[in-house]
């Protein structure tokens, strides 16, 4: 400075470089060396001193940046440790106090590199607080006027400030409020959990109601996103920067949105008297008494998200105020249940506004199970209130949003259902006469009934499987009459164009489309609660207990056929003969072809409702005259999503499906046109079906339900990806069927598509191979290593092949000949494929395969391990891709060589192929096996030949090395500074790298 001050211009150029070379260097060495030392050598002063300097600022940040999260030592310099960092954050606190105070006085004198410096300071702020708070706890001080920045970081209108200070406020209060685990210490019981206690005690006795009512207020208002506010609204805080669709490297609103929400949710189970009072006055005070409501709809919708997660918060019965006879409680109560008053008081029949009505009413579910059975009645009341006031007639293009909002009105039947657990059940009755009422009355779509009914067994699934039964029985009745009925399933399924003109048949179409959707439903919510059986029963308790086990025999056979008939679209002789528009519908959607790009979905327009799990519900074609593409590619995919899921989930419930169904109904309607499929349909085929299958078929039905299924599944993938991935390593195109007829705009994009297609079906397929080989199908297998050292093995202990068949997938696999082969094929060239995810699930099959080698006596398997397998596992350390499982690689060589080597030449034939080693090397790695019985110093041993016989060249285990290597470090200049070029001769290497 004092050289400007000079004119002495070039002078202090140089002086600035080595000040911003410097700094780099510094840098560099921020993230690893010794923060004491640091500190000792006046370092952190320095770059201290350097944030008040405009030109060097940034680059002192990234210092801070770097030294913030350092974890604080165990040993005895964790005081100096404290030290250090509580000097740093006075350095930090010191210059976001300047800025705050700057904020609040003269905004418009900040500019945007200031506001860019501050949130570099409030990124080291938050990377200190969330790692490094202990440091300053001592002091209440220091640590109330740090609390006090971070929160005026939240409330700041910059939505870059806010979302930093967030992250940091999500992390606090997550770990205040947590329940530490109780530890056992030398000097006494628990005595480290009730430092922890106190600790935690301190930090949220300054957690007080003014912080926790400015963060609700914030949060609330920042729910909102700029896109959805109307024209000219007005807004309680108009100076907040909302969040866009414009503001970068942020992740997307759901992240953002869901971020406040964890937020708000810890705040109400704080201060669930607070938050329940402010959540209910906004709602109140600011939206309910509107005169023109539909304007501030986005707001509305904001708070039913921020009442969700009060309500969830204090309901949920983690909290200690639920459920209790507090007075907290009951004042909370008293809250919600005037808030509920006010909701069902409303007349509002605008769509959108019944339809955030609903949501309002779901939201407060959880609450509905502390409250009173009036209380229940009176919302589902309301509900069918809002249902009836809205038209169902559909031909009407204007009445669309009142049938989505009539969807979202039944979702909320379900979410109530779910929350409001056993309250619910005395008005199950009165649900259902309302129901059979509006069904008479025609003013009930059979979307609408399948989603009440969804509603009516999460309710039964509350009183036991007797009323399952019953309520099951009730809805499944009237169904059975039009799905098992002869006359359709002659018309429609019998002949190869019977599709298209059922398809042509809008209403009956649709009517088949929904009757399946809800076989889906029904199977889903019915049976017993996740973790309430054990692994070994669950194929016994299933059969006995499962409600829907007795409709499978009606439910099934129409949809096998019904499923054949879809696949045989597919198959040339058909393919050739159909309409356009059916054509066009067999190809993928756009929101499939984005998926497969990795771009952003395109807006979906109305016509379908999706759900969290993925699900969506078709609303707006029940009674539509025509079916156009897009009508049918819906359809098409709808029958084949729940279809698919109805057989997988049918499966596990055992005996009513494998003694059942006849085995060769279900292979003609599944793999009669395999070879026809397209990778996605395969790959959904085996994802939702063939591993259901496979993990729930009795030992006893093996011989009569694998083969059949699996062979020609197999057979056929195994050359179709055999096929494909010969194509992509050779001419980098993977040539995959799905998307022949399809024009997305550039020869790069179907590339894409076609690898990201192939990947997925190959990475399907090793899972499926990984579930065979899953030890709950391999029961009977022995352990190596119970063998000891195989040098020693009694080959005549060996058993036959078949001996494993009945007790071991993988054996009963390998004693078939026609389903072996294209799954060892599948084995061995999965090696050779760049896809580390997929060797990583074919290695588990492969490690069963070696082990069954090892235990029986059978050549040609023993063949096949010791040369065709070792040397593909061998090929499979060469590609990089395989870095991440090379450890089980090498640990299967080593199993192959030391328990094969003496029954089989291969082995060393195959490592003395190998062009750098020699028959010396292979004598000294053999040595060295006999003097260790570790397999893990066998493992390094194995490790080690394979990298010398090689020349080093297999890559997945050379990758290894580059991990945790310090490397040269180079000048890191912030793009916001101007960082002049100081390189000179001997390179832009620095500190230790200059001279290594």
């Amino acid at each position: 400075m004092s050289e400007v001050g000079r004119q002495q211009l070039d002078i202090a150029k140089q002086h600035a470089a080595t000040v911003t070379a410097a700094l780099n260097a510094i840098n560099a060495y921020a993230e690893w060396a010794p923060l004491l030392d640091l500190a000792k050598y006046g370092i952190i002063h320095g770059c201290g001193f350097l944030l008040s300097s405009p030109d060097f600022r940034l680059h002192a940040c990234e210092f801070f940046k770097l030294v913030c999260p350092r974890k604080r030592p165990t040993d005895a310099s964790a005081s100096e440790f404290d030290s250090v960092m509580s000097n740093i954050f006075q350095i930090l606190m010191n210059v976001s106090r300047e800025f705050l105070c700057k904020s609040e006085s003269n905004v418009d004198g900040i500019d945007e590199n200031e506001f860019e410096f501050s949130e570099y300071i409030c990124e080291s702020m938050v990377s200190l607080g969330s790692s490094n708070l202990q440091c300053i706890s001592s002091d209440m001080n220091v640590l109330a006027l740090y609390l006090q920045q971070m929160l005026g970081f939240f409330k700041h209108f910059k939505l870059a400030l806010h979302y930093q200070s967030l992250l940091f406020w999500v992390v606090l209060m997550r770990d205040l409020l947590s329940k530490p685990k109780v530890t056992v210490h030398a000097y006494g019981e628990g005595s480290g959990s009730k430092q922890i206690d106190n600790d935690k005690a301190k930090i949220l006795s300054l957690v007080n109601d003014d912080t926790c009512s400015a963060i609700l207020d914030i949060s609330f208002h920042r729910l909102l996103k700029k896109e959805r506010i109307f024209p000219g609204m007005p807004l309680a805080m108009g100076s907040l920067e909302l969040w866009s669709d414009d503001f970068e490297g942020k992740g997307d609103f759901s992240q953002y949105r869901s971020k406040l929400s964890e937020l708000i949710k810890f705040v109400a189970s704080f201060k669930p008297l607070m938050a329940g009072a402010k959540v209910s006055e906004r709602i109140i005070q600011n939206l309910l008494i509107s005169p023109t409501p539909i304007q501030g709809l986005a707001v509305m919708e904001s708070m039913q998200v921020a009442l969700e997660n009060v309500a969830s918060a204090i309901f949920d019965g983690s909290n200690e105020y639920a459920g209790d006879n507090s007075e907290i409680h009951h004042a909370v109560c008293g809250i919600f249940g005037g808030l509920l008053q006010q909701l069902l008081s409303l007349k509002w029949t605008e769509p959108a506004l019944v339809e955030v009505l609903a949501h309002y009413l779901d939201a407060l579910g959880l609450f509905l199970k502390y409250s009173t059975p009036d209380a229940v009645g009176s919302v589902i009341n309301k509900l069918f209130e809002l249902l009836t006031s809205l038209p169902y007639a559909v031909k009407d293009p204007s009445t669309s949003g009142a049938r989505y909002a009539r969807l979202h009105i039944c979702t909320s039947f379900i979410r109530i259902a779910k929350a409001a657990d056993k309250s619910i059940l005395p008005h199950m009755k009165g649900i259902a006469d309302t129901m059979a009422y509006m069904q008479r009355e025609g003013c009930l779509l059979r979307s609408e009934h399948n989603l009440l009914g969804e509603a009516f067994l999460v309710m039964a699934s509350a009183a036991g499987v007797q009323q399952q039964q019953e309520v099951l029985a009730w809805l499944l009745e009237p169904l059975c009459k039009q799905w098992a009925e002869l006359e359709w399933q002659s018309n429609y399924l019998s002949k190869p164009l019977g599709l298209v003109e059922l398809i042509s048949n809008t209403t009956f179409m649709w009517s088949i489309f929904h009757i399946v959707t809800f076989f889906e439903k029904a199977l889903k919510r019915s049976g017993m609660k996740k973790g309430s059986l054990n692994v070994q029963d669950s194929s016994t308790a299933s059969t006995s207990l499962h409600p829907m086990a007795s409709h499978l025999s009606w439910m099934l056979p129409p949809l096998l056929k019904l499923l054949r008939a879809i696949h045989s679209l597919w198959s040339p002789p058909v393919c050739e003969i159909l309409p356009r528009e059916v054509k066009a519908a067999m190809t993928m959607s756009d929101v499939e072809r984005h998926s497969l790009l990795g771009e952003g979905n395109p807006k979906l327009s109305k016509g379908g409702l999706t759900f969290a799990d993925g699900s969506q519900i078709e609303m707006s074609k029940e009674g539509n005259v025509e079916t156009n593409e897009s009508d049918i590619r819906n359809w098409l995919k709808g029958i084949r999503d729940s279809g698919y899921n109805v057989l997988g989930l049918s499966a596990t419930i055992v005996d009513p499906f494998f003694k059942c169904l006849n085995v060769h109904t279900v292979v003609e309607a599944l793999m009669e046109n395999i070879q026809s499929m397209e990778f996605r349909h395969i790959r959904q085929l085996v994802h939702s079906i063939v591993i259901h299958l496979v993990k729930s078929c009795p030992s006893e039905m093996w011989e009569v339900w694998l083969e059949k299924p699996l062979s020609p599944l197999f057979l056929h993938v195994q050359q179709a990806l055999s096929f494909s991935w010969s194509s992509l390593l050779t001419e980098g195109k993977a040539k995959v069927p799905d998307v022949k007829h399809i024009l997305v705009g550039s020869a790069l994009k179907v590339e894409v598509m076609e690898e990201k297609l192939l990947r997925d079906l190959t990475r399907e397929i090793c899972s499926l191979l990984s579930t065979i080989a899953s030890p709950l199908l391999n029961t009977g297998l022995p352990s190596l290593e119970q063998s000891g050292h195989v040098s020693r093995m009694d080959t005549s202990s060996l058993k036959d092949l078949d001996a494993f068949a009945s007790k071991s997938m993988v054996g009963y696999i390998l004693k078939h000949q026609t389903l072996a082969l294209p799954i060892l094929h599948i084995c061995l060239q999965a090696f050779t494929w760049t896809d580390g995810e997929a060797v990583t699930k074919v290695s588990s099959f492969c490690a069963t395969v070696v082990l069954l080698s090892i235990s029986t006596n059978n050549p040609e398997l023993r063949q096949f391990v010791s040369k065709d397998l070792f040397s593909a596992v061998i090929r499979g350390l060469a590609l990089e891709s395989n870095a991440v499982i090379s450890a089980d690689l090498v640990a299967l060589c080593r199993e192959i060589f030391v328990y094969l080597c003496d029954r089989d030449p291969a082995p060393r034939q195959v490592l003395l192929s190998l062009p750098c080693i020699t028959p010396q090397d292979l004598a000294a790695f053999e040595e060295a096996l006999t003097k260790t019985s570790s397999p893990k110093e066998q493992k390094q041993h194995m490790k080690s030949l394979l990298v010398l016989a090689t020349g080093n060249q297999l890559r997945a285990l050379a990758a290894q090395k580059s991990v945790n290597i310090i490397t040269n470090v180079t000048t890191r200049p912030r793009s916001s500074v101007g960082a002049p070029e100081t390189r000179i001769d001997e390179g832009d290497t620095i500190g230790l790298a200059a001279i290594m």
